[in-house]
C-alpha cells in the first residue's frame, strides 16, 4: 500500500521523506526515512518528527494506509498553503489531519507547547495558528466520495477498499 502512495505523491514537492520506527523495513523504497525520538507516543509526536526531518518549509503530510489519494486535492491544499499555517481538510466532520499541508516552522512551534502541555491531539495546536479549513464543498470538487481519506487499519477494511479498486 505504501508504494502506492508513494507513486500518488511523487514529484508533489521538492523531496518524500517516511517517517517510522521500522526504517529497514522501508529502506528498499529508497527515500530518506526519519524515526521518532519516543516510538509509540502516537501521531502528534510522529508529526514532529517528519516536520523536523523535513527540508523544505511546506509539508504535505498523507498516512500510508490511504490507498485512495487524489492528485488533483492534493494540489489543491498544496496551492492553497499561503492562505494558513496549516491547510487541513474537513471531511466527515473531523479535520483530517493526515492529510493536509503544515507550514514547518510554525507548526513545530505550536506542536511543542501542545506537548510540553501534555496535549497529543492532533489538532491541539491549531488555536495557536492560522488554520485554513478546506470545506467539504471544495473537496467535492476533486473526490465527490470523499474516497481520499478512507484509511486501512483492518481486514475489513482492506476487503472493501479492494471491492472499490475492482469495480
Amino acid at each position: 500500500m505504501i508504494a502506492h502512495v508513494l507513486a500518488q505523491v511523487a514529484d508533489l514537492g521538492d523531496e518524500v521523506l517516511i517517517t517510522t520506527n521500522n526504517p529497514a523495513g522501508y529502506a528498499h523504497f529508497g527515500y530518506r526515512i526519519a524515526t521518532d525520538e519516543v516510538p509509540g507516543t502516537g501521531a502528534l509526536p510522529g508529526l514532529k518528527t517528519a516536520l523536523t526531518a523535513a527540508r523544505g518549509d511546506t509539508v504535505l503530510l498523507v498516512a500510508c494506509d490511504m490507498p485512495f489519494l487524489n492528485r488533483p486535492l492534493l494540489t489543491y491544499l498544496l496551492n492553497l498553503a499561503p492562505e494558513g499555517d496549516v491547510i487541513v481538510p474537513l471531511w466527515a466532520d473531523r479535520h483530517q489531519t493526515m492529510h493536509a499541508v503544515y507550514q514547518r516552522d510554525r507548526c513545530l512551534a505550536g506542536i511543542e507547547q501542545a506537548l510540553a502541555q501534555g496535549d497529543r491531539r492532533m489538532i491541539s495546536f491549531y488555536p495557536l495558528l492560522s488554520v485554513r479549513t478546506v470545506t467539504p464543498a471544495e473537496i467535492r470538487r476533486f473526490d465527490p466520495a470523499g474516497k481520499s481519506f478512507m484509511n486501512i487499519n483492518t481486514p475489513p477494511e482492506l476487503a472493501a477498499a479492494e471491492a472499490l479498486l475492482t469495480a
